[in-house]
């Protein structure tokens, strides 16, 4: 997950700017079969059930493919935060046809993945850059590239997005192709769930917020512009994906029709 605005090291990096960045420290837990990413706290950051590590083990992760039922042949998804890799090794299982592209500012969370996460390593189609989630979307290359993005950018104290500006988020939005989707990761009992809705709303043409999971997160799903959404045919594709996947689409369609 990326680490950059309110958080230890923007204080850091602000008073003394000729020094690199103090990272809030990557620390691991594991419990009952499951490896867990903290960065100092008892705020979990991801995880990986250590027989199955390219599975989303966490409910949230899982919700973020709910794009599934728009996309069935990206040929470009992007994270913005890698956390333990749930995402990113995922995407690059499941769509082999696939380039798949995630952004860490944190060296120690690109490192950690490696050593203990089961993170392949970068070849024609993975690549791991050591970047700013920001300069990642507003760099002008990137412009109309992305089928998907996903984000999932949270610090140390893990109770909100450190990027949640309308500006950020119409960045986010440039970055995709007309018929692309962007899933977010919220808090749905925290101040700056509201915040968040509010500028993707302004800067996407439809949102739609799954329901809360036991965690707390909220799954938001953005796309650029309205979509037609069919509940038949999302329900044929739902059940097409769960059978393929094990990913439990049918909740995503539920979901999905109780907010609209």
């Amino acid at each position: 997950m990326l680490i950059k605005r309110k958080s230890i090291e923007q204080a850091e990096s602000s008073r003394m700017p000729t020094r690199k960045p103090k990272y809030a420290p990557v620390t691991l837990s594991e419990q009952d079969g499951v490896r867990y990413l903290h960065f100092g706290t008892e705020w979990v950051q991801g995880a990986m059930r250590i027989r199955k590590p390219d599975w989303p083990e966490l409910e949230y992760a899982q919700q973020m493919f709910a794009w599934m039922l728009f996309l069935d042949a990206p040929r470009h998804i992007a994270q913005l935060g890698l956390g333990t890799g749930a995402l990113t090794k995922f995407s690059y299982r499941q769509f082999p046809d696939a380039q798949v592209t995630a952004i860490e500012l944190n060296p120690a969370v690109i490192q950690i993945c490696q050593s203990m996460f089961k993170l392949p390593p970068d070849d024609a189609r993975l690549q791991v850059l050591e970047m700013d989630a920001l300069e990642f979307v507003e760099n002008p290359d990137n412009a109309g590239s992305l089928d998907v993005l996903q984000v999932d950018l949270y610090d140390a104290t893990a109770r909100g997005p450190v990027l949640d500006t309308a500006e950020f988020y119409q960045a986010c939005a440039a970055c995709l192709r007309p018929d692309g989707v962007m899933t977010v990761n919220l808090f749905g009992d925290h101040p700056s769930y509201a915040k968040n809705i509010k500028a993707m709303r302004f800067a996407f043409g439809h949102v739609i917020c799954l329901p809360e999971v036991h965690d707390g997160n909220v799954v938001a799903i953005c796309f650029p512009r309205r979509p037609q959404i069919d509940l038949a045919v999302l329900k044929e594709r739902a059940a097409a994906i769960q059978a393929a996947t094990k990913l439990p689409a049918k909740s995503w369609v539920k979901g999905i029709e109780a907010a609209n």
